[in-house]
């Protein structure tokens, strides 16, 4: 699975930082970026929790 995060919807909050840093940060335009996307290949991380957390429905998985 690929993550996607859409930068027009991304607020900046940082969930997806809080559950995953390892798997994202934030830019420096303050918006969420992937930074380990093996991490979700592999499934070393749940991403599916960092899409149903995040708020703005900012990020997806798409096979």
């Amino acid at each position: 699975m690929k993550i996607n995060i859409d930068k027009e919807k991304c607020t900046g909050c940082g969930t997806c930082v809080a559950l995953y840093p390892q798997v994202f940060t934030l830019d420096s335009d303050g918006k969420s970026k992937v930074v380990d996307q093996k991490s979700c290949e592999t499934g070393e991380c749940d991403c599916q929790v960092a899409v149903d957390s995040c708020p703005s429905q900012a990020i997806s998985l798409k096979k």
